[in-house]
């Protein structure tokens, strides 16, 4: 308790300096990403909506519970601090969509890739042409991921389904020191955030949004 009424301190002065571009009358705005390749980038409609109505019941972030999907080669993604993929199969960018995505990150957008089960032979050398020159990495277990509302303290993205036994795992990529894109495997948070379309034990679907809203935090914190 102690620590969501520190946060919640930080977070309302912190509000006020985001940035005009990341919010409609003074709401940060987030997107999920429309993407080619065959993949159901649409799974989960419920998920980001859920996500962000439990994340203003506990912390005072102004964040527009409407979220938008957009194109990937767009310039409308740059209204949008944060994006997120989700979906179970392929997904491809072409060279104007992957340049379009690497002007996005570079300008302070935010990536979130929540790999469904299925993806994750597509998305790790997807992101990896985004930022050829950049590590693929497992975040350590004291990354602000992990702590910085809620306390994960094993270090790692909770379980919510389990394919096949392997521990979930959350990776990154930064740039110019600040962490750009997040990826969590064998994790697949949103279909606990998801829980009006998924029958998640209690305990899983409030580790998932948890989790969640860490995540959100982070990329409003982290600009």
């Amino acid at each position: 308790m102690k620590k969501l009424i520190a946060f919640s301190v930080f977070i309302l002065s912190f509000i006020l300096v985001i940035p005009a571009t990341a919010q409609d009358n003074g709401e940060f705005k987030i997107a999920r990403v429309q993407y080619g390749g065959g993949g159901d980038w649409y799974s989960s409609p419920s998920a980001l909506t859920n996500l962000v109505r439990y994340t203003k019941e506990q912390v005072p972030i102004r964040i527009n519970e409407r979220y938008d999907d957009v194109q990937i080669g767009s310039r409308d993604i740059f209204n949008y601090p944060f994006l997120f993929i989700t979906g179970h199969g392929n997904i491809t960018l072409n060279d104007t969509e992957m340049d379009n995505l690497r002007r996005y990150l570079e300008n302070g957008g935010f990536l979130m890739v929540d790999d469904d089960y299925g993806m994750d032979q597509y998305v790790r050398p997807l992101l990896k042409r985004v930022f050829p020159d950049e590590e693929f990495f497992e975040l350590p277990a004291n990354h602000p991921i992990y702590n910085i509302v809620y306390d994960f303290p094993e270090g790692r993205p909770p379980k919510v389904h389990e394919h096949d036994g392997k521990p979930p795992q959350a990776f990154g990529v930064y740039r110019n020191g600040r962490m750009v894109i997040l990826y969590t495997y064998e994790s697949n948070p949103s279909d606990g955030w998801a829980y009006d379309e998924h029958d998640n034990p209690a305990q899983i679907t409030q580790a998932a949004l948890r989790f969640g809203l860490n995540v959100l935090v982070y990329a409003m914190t982290h600009p």
